[in-house]
């Protein structure tokens, strides 16, 4: 998890600046300050997290996810206005393959953080109706005894579904669930439409 952050972190300096916004560094900063005071804060088992490492790794989350925001508007704006930074096929191409990754990583972190009440509570005390149903919660014989899923399965649910702008083998079952991976899907197809349209017709 750490590491797939710190490539969340890296990925905004790939980006060129953009002097009239907000500096690029300080969505990268901020969240790497959240990650040094939840290692600090959390004793190593995730089963004995504490409220104000929950609330940490909340808000984290959300500066995440406001950071892709960011990103994720400034090119599709810059794509439709046109400008220098459009005008390269592979600049544009380089660009909007790292917002989309940017994405995909901000929203693996949504849902893992926040389906069946987050980490902690799908290991103590794990709700019967999760937001999230894994094809080991719908096979459970799929699966050995108390299966639960861990980081990689939500890095996995974000990725297909940026890809194929719908659910394909978890299925959301929660509203909150239902309306994050519809916004993920529509995102995911503005940036690959948008930035593939304007790197073919550049090349045209």
């Amino acid at each position: 998890m750490a590491l797939v952050l710190v490539i969340a972190m890296v990925l905004p300096f790939l980006l060129p600046d953009h002097p009239a916004h907000i500096p690029k560094w300080i969505f990268p900063a901020v969240e790497g300050v959240l990650l040094v005071a939840v290692v600090l804060a959390d004793p190593g088992r995730i089963d004995r997290r504490s409220v104000f490492v929950r609330a940490i790794s909340v808000v984290l989350v959300v500066v995440l996810v406001a950071s892709a925001a960011g990103v994720t508007a400034h090119l599709i704006i810059e794509v439709i206005r046109g400008g220098p930074e459009t005008d390269s096929a592979g600049r544009i191409l380089l660009d909007g393959s790292v917002v989309w990754v940017y994405t995909i990583i901000s929203f693996t972190f949504l849902y893992w953080e926040f389906d069946n009440g987050g980490p902690e509570a799908r290991v103590v005390a794990p709700e019967p109706y999760p937001d999230f149903a894994f094809p080991q919660h719908l096979s459970p014989h799929l699966a050995e005894e108390g299966w639960r899923p861990v980081f990689f399965d939500y890095l996995y649910l974000s990725t297909t579904n940026a890809t194929a702008f719908s659910p394909t083998d978890v299925m959301p079952l929660k509203h909150w669930a239902k309306l994050a991976m519809g916004i993920q899907s529509m995102t995911s197809l503005a940036i690959l439409g948008l930035v593939i349209a304007r790197a073919v017709n550049i090349l045209k």
